[in-house]
């Protein structure tokens, strides 16, 4: 009796229980730090389950090995995949996500009746009115095996199943807030690494722009066309075109140590972004403003989370108000006696329907469940805060999305028509027509044209990925999820 007692213990103890791996037929949670939960709430029961997988959110910075054979040119989705893969931001709510399931899973452990092995015994001393029959001197042991099981609480364990319910869809949900925010970071970083080279770029050619012009004006001055003004002149500009390259040089590593920092790698590891050689986007936003709020209010992560964490406060209030409500229990024992005296010794066997009505707790319950609703009222306004917060942020960067696509456009059109200024003014200095304020006029026109032409373009992925992100679209590729047609002419 004792030994099959003890074996069930021994089961009950040494059976390890993970997060449930599913509820109601759907993932519990994201199958890795660096990937989303599958944005569909779960329902209904589920049960624990052994596993014997590893605790990935304890794991370190990595490199995927297909990733590592082109660290020297990598793309935005190799970028997007480091970010993901090393952000401890995503392992943090990972692990709490897990958290969170194993939290539900507990509350769910309440449907099911609860079972306790007892043993207790040793040597006593007692007075006997037949010494013979009960000596003084009794030695006993007793073991038990206890069944207990809550048939009706009015809606306290329910409350609790649907509080850590809801706190799971939460979490799963704020994880996947955090992954966008991640892939926003790592995009923000690729897309400031490129406009910095770009920029470089555009010095570099306005510092060889300014040596040509140095050189034509110093062939003038030789053959007694130009005054020594003009040399010192070009000579001025060209010293400011190389500062300005030297800036941009030092930009580039900035912008640099950034993007290896969004990455979770060391500033000086060995890495770069492949070499731009894409040209201006043309594309302008095919959904309206309304559309694109209404995407977001319903499927964006973090209001969600919000709306969640709501119903959560809302099902403690349930929770609160069901403990000042009776319970009622089914109880079952078996027992076994071992003594030295025959007639102690024995089995019992109990079966018990028990009733718990709570009357007066010095006001505890009544201020627990005031303490809730407020709670949940206060819930209920972060929720509507936080919605409201989402609308104004799409609203804001719908308008900059299409005002960096004026700005592409338009850029371009200052770049062809700088370039063509600049051709004609060097073609008039050349041959004695025009002076060399002209030309160093012209050739900082074309240098701040370049730069815009460059900065457009990359605000404009940028305002992109912001939007995605604002919209709750933002896909873990880096992929922007917003519907673009080619600008309309006369329309930009």
């Amino acid at each position: 009796m004792i030994d099959r007692r003890l074996a069930i213990l021994t089961f009950l103890l040494t059976a390890s229980c993970s997060p449930p791996k599913t509820i109601g037929g759907e993932p519990s949670v994201a199958p890795t730090p660096s990937k989303e939960w599958p944005a569909a709430k779960p329902t209904g029961a589920s049960k624990p389950f052994n596993s014997t997988e590893t605790d990935r959110a304890n794991r370190g910075a990595v490199i995927p090995s297909d990733v590592s054979t082109r660290m020297d040119r990598l793309s935005i989705s190799d970028v997007v995949d480091l970010a993901l893969g090393n952000s401890p931001q995503t392992r943090n709510t990972w692990a709490q996500a897990r958290a969170a399931a194993a939290a539900f899973g507990s509350a769910q452990g309440h449907l099911l009746p609860s079972l306790e092995l007892d043993g207790v015994g040793g040597p006593q001393k007692a007075i006997s009115s037949n010494p013979a029959i009960f000596p003084t001197q009794r030695s006993t042991f007793t073991t038990s095996l206890n069944l207990s099981y809550l048939l009706l609480d009015f809606g306290q364990r329910g409350g609790a199943m649907q509080a850590a319910h809801e706190a799971l869809f939460a979490a799963d949900l704020t994880h996947n807030a955090t992954v966008q925010s991640v892939v926003l970071q790592a995009e923000d970083a690729y897309f400031t690494y490129q406009a910095s080279r770009g920029l470089y770029d555009a010095a570099d050619t306005a510092t060889r722009t300014a040596q040509t012009n140095l050189a034509a004006a110093d062939r003038r001055h030789d053959v007694g066309l130009a005054t020594i003004a003009d040399v010192l002149q070009a000579r001025t500009a060209l010293s400011q075109a190389k500062l300005n390259e030297q800036t941009a040089a030092g930009n580039i590593q900035a912008a640099r140590a950034q993007l290896a920092l969004s990455l979770g790698l060391a500033a000086n590891s060995r890495f770069d972004a492949a070499l731009d050689t894409g040209t201006a986007p043309v594309l302008q936003l095919a959904e309206n403003v309304d559309s694109i709020i209404a995407k977001a209010v319903r499927d964006r992560p973090d209001v969600a989370a919000a709306r969640a964490l709501a119903r959560q406060a809302q099902a403690q209030v349930r929770q609160a108000n069901s403990v000042r409500l009776p319970t009622i229990t089914l109880g079952a024992s078996e027992g076994n006696t071992q003594a030295n005296i025959a007639p102690l010794a024995g089995n019992t066997y109990a079966l018990t329907f028990g009733v718990a009505i709570p009357l007066f707790s010095g006001f505890s319950h009544e201020y627990d469940v005031v303490t809730a609703k407020e709670l949940a009222a206060a819930a209920a306004a972060r929720a509507e805060q936080t919605r409201l917060s989402a609308i104004s942020q799409v609203f804001t960067s719908y308008y900059a999305l299409q005002t960096a696509t004026q700005r592409v456009s338009t850029s371009a059109e200052l770049l062809t028509s700088a370039v063509q200024s600049e051709e004609v003014a060097r073609g008039r200095y050349a041959e004695g027509v025009g002076s060399i304020l002209d030309l160093l006029t012209a050739q900082s026109a074309l240098a701040d044209a370049r730069a815009q032409s460059v900065l457009s373009r990359w605000t404009w992925y940028a305002s992109l990925a912001q939007l995605s992100h604002d919209a709750g679209v933002l896909g873990t590729r880096g992929e922007p999820n917003i519907t673009l047609s080619p600008v309309t002419p006369g329309r930009q």
